[in-house]
This record gives C-alpha cells, sequence and structure tokens, in this order.
C-alpha cells in the first residue's frame, strides 16, 4: 500500500481528532458549532501537520455538508468558479447544509484569486474553510478575512505527539504486522518539531528501514536513520521558532554579530524573506520605539524593498537593517503604554469622551454641548493649553512614560514642561 501512514490513521470524528482542545474540546471555541452544525466561515492558521485538513474534512462529515476542495498552488480563478458553480447547484442557499469549500494553502492565493471568493461567501453559496501557515492578517485580503472566523491551531505537544504514535500502532493493520517497542522518543519527538504528519512519517521510515519485522526505537536509530540535512533548518518545526527567538533576542539585547549570526542561519535555510523583515518592523517598534523612530522607518522599508527584490539580494538589506536596529538605542516605552492603555479600557468599559473634545458637525450637536470650551492649541504660547483629554474618570492616568534614553529624555522634558507633574514625567 503506497498510502501513507498519517493519511492511513487520520482521524473521521471530532471525538478521535488528537490536540487542539483549545478549539475541539468540549469547552472548545469550535466544539458546539461543528457538532451543531452552525458552522461559520473559518481561517485555520497554524504550522503545517497541526490537523489543518483533518479538522475541514471533519466539520464536512459531521455536519452532513457537501464538500469541495482546492489547492491554492494548483488552482486558478477559473477553477475556483467551477467549484463555485457546483457547489450553488448543490446546496441550498443560506441553510444548515451550505457545501464547504476548503482551500489549502489560502495565503497563495491571488488578490484576483481571493476576491474572487467574495461573493459566494457573501451571498451563502458556499462556507469557506482556508488553511494557511501564514499570518492571515498579512495573506488574506480584508474584505474576505472581515467575513471569516480566524482559528489558531498549535503544534502537538508531547503528549500528543506520543498518543499519536500509539493511536497508529493500534489502528494501522500494516504496523499490527510488526513487533515494535519504543524505548526511546526525544529524539523522535524532537525531530517531528510539533508536526504530526511528520512524525508519523519519520515514523514509518524507521519501521520500514528495518530487516526484520521486530524493531525498537531508540534515539540513536532515530539520528541514525533520519537524514541530517533534512533538520538543519526546519522553516515549520522547533528551529524555525528557536532561531527567530534567538535572532530577536540578540537584535533586542543590542549584539549585531549575534544577530547577522542568526540571521545567517535563516538565510541559509531558505526561511521566507517577508517574514524576516516582518520580525524586525515589530521589534523596530516594540523594543526601540521613540528612542530611535528611525528605525521603524527603515524597518519598513526594508520589508517594502526585500518583497520586491528576493533573495540571494535580499540577504544585503535585511543584514543592514539588523546590524542598524541591533545598534540602536533601546526602548518598550509605547508597547507598554499601549499594554497599560488596553488594561483600563477592559476595566472601566465605554467611558464618555469629554464634551469640549467631542465632533460636532451639526447645529444640533453645538447646541448641545459639543465641542464648546475645546482650545484650540495653536492660538496658544507654545502652540500647547491645559486642558482635559481624558474620561474624567480618569484624568492623570499615566499610560506613557518616556524611557531612560537620549530622545526619550527629551521628550520626557518637553512633556513635564506643559503638563507640571500631572502625569508624573
Amino acid at each position: 500500500m503506497n498510502e501513507p501512514l498519517a493519511e492511513r490513521i487520520r482521524p473521521k470524528t471530532l471525538d478521535d481528532y488528537i490536540s487542539q482542545s483549545h478549539l475541539v474540546g468540549k469547552n472548545g471555541a469550535l466544539y458546539n458549532q461543528v457538532k451543531s452544525g452552525a458552522i461559520p466561515s473559518l481561517i485555520f492558521w497554524g504550522p503545517p501537520g497541526t490537523g489543518k485538513t483533518t479538522l475541514a474534512n471533519i466539520i464536512a462529515h459531521e455536519s452532513g455538508r457537501p464538500f469541495y476542495t482546492l489547492s491554492a498552488i494548483s488552482s486558478g480563478v477559473k477553477d475556483v468558479r467551477e467549484v463555485i458553480e457546483k457547489a450553488k447547484q448543490s446546496g441550498g442557499l443560506f441553510t444548515s447544509k451550505n457545501p464547504i469549500l476548503f482551500i489549502d494553502e489560502i495565503h497563495r492565493f491571488s488578490k484576483s484569486q481571493q476576491d474572487s471568493l467574495l461573493g459566494a461567501v457573501e451571498k451563502g453559496w458556499v462556507t469557506l474553510i482556508g488553511a494557511t501557515t501564514e499570518n492571515p492578517s498579512f495573506e488574506v485580503i480584508p474584505a474576505l478575512l472581515s467575513r471569516c472566523q480566524v482559528y489558531v491551531l498549535e503544534s502537538f505537544g508531547k503528549e500528543d505527539l506520543e498518543l499519536l504514535l500509539e493511536r497508529a500502532m493500534k489502528k494501522d493493520e500494516l504496523l499490527k504486522s510488526k513487533e515494535i517497542e519504543i524505548k526511546e522518543t526525544e529524539a523522535l519527538l524532537r525531530l517531528s518539531g510539533g508536526d504530526a504528519r511528520k512524525l508519523l512519517n519519520i515514523f514509518e521510515l524507521l519501521i520500514y528501514s528495518g530487516e526484520t519485522d521486530k524493531i525498537t526505537i531508540t534515539d540513536d536509530l532515530v539520528l541514525q536513520k533520519v537524514q541530517k540535512n533534512t533538520v538543519l533548518y526546519d522553516k515549520t518545526g522547533e528551529q524555525h521558532y528557536d532561531i527567530i527567538s534567538a535572532f530577536i533576542k540578540s537584535l533586542r539585547g543590542s549584539d549585531p554579530n549575534a544577530a547577522v549570526y542568526w540571521l545567517a542561519r535563516m538565510i541559509e535555510g531558505g526561511e521566507d524573506v517577508k517574514f524576516i523583515a516582518r520580525r524586525m518592523i515589530i521589534l523596530a517598534s516594540e523594543d526601540i520605539g521613540n528612542a530611535n523612530p528611525t528605525a521603524l522607518v527603515l524597518a519598513n522599508a526594508t520589508f517594502q524593498a526585500v518583497n520586491t527584490i528576493g533573495y540571494p539580494e535580499a540577504r544585503i538589506i535585511l543584514s543592514q537593517c539588523a546590524t542598524y536596529l541591533a545598534s540602536s538605542p533601546k526602548s518598550n516605552a509605547s508597547y507598554l503604554a499601549i499594554g497599560k492603555a488596553q488594561q483600563k479600557v477592559k476595566e472601566t468599559g465605554d467611558l464618555s469622551v469629554p464634551l469640549p473634545i467631542r465632533n460636532a458637525p451639526t447645529k444640533l450637536m453645538k447646541d448641545l454641548g459639543y465641542g464648546s470650551g475645546y482650545g484650540y492649541a495653536h492660538d496658544h504660547a507654545n502652540n500647547f493649553i491645559d486642558q482635559e483629554f481624558l474620561p474624567e474618570e480618569l484624568s492623570g492616568s499615566s499610560f506613557y512614560q518616556p524611557g531612560n534614553n537620549p530622545r526619550e529624555n527629551t521628550i520626557r522634558e518637553f512633556l513635564k514642561k506643559r503638563w507640571k507633574e500631572k502625569y508624573g514625567f
């Protein structure tokens, strides 16, 4: 039988589904929706081998809906329209039996291909389930994203991976004919990188690489049989997350030499150039911020440039940006400020906007006091007037405290002269 082990033991029901308990456990966000058949359009976002395709199949099976599938790698607009036309003919509009259209690697669809899905989703001809390994905020067009619920699938944990191995040995007819003893799992689980499919592929490789029907799985055997060059840099596994973590922490720690080394590891491993550049944009704001605002400008320019140029020349631009960010003064004051402000919003709810700073586009609003008492800053000395911009209940609340670096020390003195002791600058 040529069918791989991962396919042979793919679960058919929700109760057999391993992992993602935050979604499909009894208290999970998707469990009741699947059981009731009231499924909205969905985007599953997560690393490879986390069960996105399997979950889509289970949803279709348990809800009793017609199921159509496309791969974004090989399908064009014509294919999308043909499937939508079939779906229109096979299901009732806006019913619980609307056909499901599953699109694997939906992030690979162009804007025009994604646009071709909009009408079908909006009019209820299909319920869309898209699977992606990339951040849908960047890779799925806003109009389509707004019509879908996004659910994050996580890499398999140690217990889930071990449970998967047990199931394979119990359920698969071909493995039942073998005498298998698993003495050690550390190397097997580590090389899988939390990818269930990869785990089963490695496991099957080990089983059928032996000369007899009896095999004992050890760490040494795993490392001996699995080709080393396939795991030097795994763009979807443990190495991916460990190395990007080392890269970001080197930038944050102001070590350009370490940053360039980890950058080189990612480049040599074929890491997505946009992924690296995107992470540097985040760091430029989160960890440098107003200590050097130019960092964000350069990081954003880097993202645009490498996206246009691609490898191999993009490595030079990435290196310039990485060394600049690592060599910049650091401040997380803006990052802390928005966190404090969001927490205060959660605690206090929708407080009223003070009347002086409300918008007053109509006579009625002006009669009601909207905008009354507002002081136009440019009509006053130093373009400043001491007035209240926060809700009355939050007057004096301090969210942004400039960091201790030359540029933000200047910002602190500027604010202190205007607000005196109000915000504790």
